[in-house]
């Protein structure tokens, strides 16, 4: 019997009423194993109206109530890490530590909303004129809507949603149809932590789910990771109807080596970026750009690395890289290797013909590699989003700094150096907004701020970190004069002596 993902609105799972549903599949085997339920406007509207509802309340609560509920909250996501990593595996195909990497990074941002009462103390200025101060406050600004990609189903709503319900917003979340059923255990854990019923919902759907929550007249401010193009147009719709927006976008990151990099050092580091969970990641390095001699030393080297990962299901052990999300995702990134030797670049490694003996259904391609590839090949110019590493070749750093600055992204980029002068002028030269010096993914950690420049961002935002608790509140300032109780009109006996 296969399985049905449905909706979890008011602290329940709510059965899909719209007759329409979407098959999810198992990457590794190809075969549908789960189907979920579509969202029609009405139920958008249904679940927006609810958490409304549960706002009266929540956004009232005291710091120490939502404080208390997510540190329940945490304690249970840290006891059911393997639960959640192995709905990831089975829906996503990444390999087992690859989900439980992901689950661990969304608990750096519950951590932090453990403590957002720290963020939230405001600023006080007094006596700025005769018995008059000021007063400046954050408060929250009420139903918010998260759409996230397939590629975290665990991690990126935990970017969003702890620090939207820590700061006193209720939270409805759209996840990726592709992979929805760990979004239904962290609203299991939710409940079971004490959450009220309505300040966390999860609808499932398609674009219909998507326009309503963007047009929606209650809510008020929409988190978005995706590719550039959804992120464009979640920015200009969900602008257009008066909401906060914060989109993430696509990306095409650059590993910048330099001459006098511990090259050994460097292509571990380009295998990893590029090849760990399957390509499928906005951090992944997929652009090494090779400076002088280097070049020819620094393929060979990623090329003997990478014709040793292993590929194989997700959910065996010896595995360190699954099969692509699905079949039509597969053959896309199949198609930028087939096509890239006509294009002018010499394909190292060609992954496309892989499979798993045994699994011969799934979503399988192996590791590709790329070298002297121009800037004017497909391969170099969209986001892959798959195991397809790409090498370009420079004479000087300007010339690197040069072409990466020329890319429309600015999500990430890193350089590999024993410079510590040439990796300070890097960090300040390049655009973008995540820099590595000696760090493939330069992912911040919970308490800085996640997000890139350019077409990788769409918004006055970053994700997570300070910019994430600006992002769920807005700020007041009050200013306040009380005249002296001793002033007290005559007959009013305040306790106050009259002749101070």
């Amino acid at each position: 019997m296969t399985k049905i993902v449905n909706h979890w609105i008011g602290g329940k799972t709510v059965e899909g009423a719209s007759g329409t549903y979407g098959p999810v599949t198992d990457p590794a085997t190809g075969a549908v194993t789960t189907k979920v339920a579509f969202a029609s406007v009405e139920e958008v509207d249904a679940a927006v109206a609810t958490a409304k509802d549960a706002y009266l309340t929540w956004g009232q609560s005291s710091l120490a109530q939502r404080t208390s509920i997510l540190f329940k909250f945490r304690a249970l996501l840290d006891a059911n890490r393997d639960a959640i990593a192995e709905l990831i595996t089975a829906e996503h195909g990444k390999v087992h530590s690859d989900a439980l990497g992901e689950v661990a990074r969304g608990l750096e941002i519950v951590d932090l909303a453990c403590g957002i009462n720290v963020q939230l103390k405001g600023e006080l200025s007094t006596q700025v004129a005769s018995r008059v101060d000021v007063a400046a406050i954050r408060q929250p600004l009420g139903v918010v809507a998260g759409i996230t990609p397939f590629n975290f189903p665990a991690m990126v709503p935990m970017w969003m949603f702890p620090i939207a319900i820590a700061t006193g917003n209720t939270f409805v979340l759209k996840p990726s149809e592709k992979d929805p059923s760990a979004s239904i255990k962290i609203a299991e854990l939710l409940a079971e932590a004490g959450l009220p019923d309505g300040v966390f919902n999860v609808v499932h759907g398609d674009k219909v789910a998507v326009d309503r929550l963007l047009e929606h007249p209650d809510v008020k401010a929409v988190s978005f990771v995706g590719s550039t193009p959804i992120a464009r147009h979640i920015h200009t719709t969900a602008s257009a109807h008066g909401k906060r927006v914060q989109a993430l976008g696509g990306a095409k990151n650059h590993m910048l080596v330099l001459p006098d990099a511990d090259l050994d050092a460097a292509a571990d580091a380009a295998v990893s970026a590029a090849y760990g969970s399957a390509g499928e990641r906005c951090m992944a390095i997929s652009a090494v750009v090779a400076v002088g001699a280097i070049g020819d030393e620094l393929v060979e080297k990623i090329r003997e690395r990478a014709e040793k990962i292993k590929i194989g299901p997700g959910n065996d052990p010896t595995s360190e890289m699954g099969p692509l999300i699905t079949k039509a995702h597969r053959d896309k990134v199949a198609s930028y290797v087939e096509g890239a030797a006509a294009e002018g670049a010499e394909v190292v490694l060609d992954g496309t013909g892989y499979t798993v003996e045994g699994f011969e259904e799934g979503h399988w391609i192996g590791i590709s590699l790329l070298d002297r590839v121009p800037t004017t090949a497909k391969a170099y110019r969209d986001e892959i989003f798959g195991p397809v590493l790409s090498v370009l070749r420079v004479d000087t750093y300007e010339e690197g700094v040069a072409l990466i600055n020329a890319s429309p992204f600015g999500n990430g980029t890193a350089i590999f150096t024993r410079d510590g002068g040439a990796a300070r002028r890097f960090q300040l030269e390049v655009e973008a907004g995540m820099v590595g010096v000696n760090v493939p993914i330069p992912v911040p950690v919970g308490y800085h701020s996640f997000g890139g420049w350019k077409d990788s961002l769409f918004g006055d935002h970053h994700i997570y970190g300070n910019d994430g608790t600006h992002f769920y509140t807005r700020g007041k300032v009050v200013t306040t004069r009380w005249p002296d109780p001793a002033d007290a009109p005559a007959g009013v006996d305040l306790g106050f002596p009259r002749n101070h």
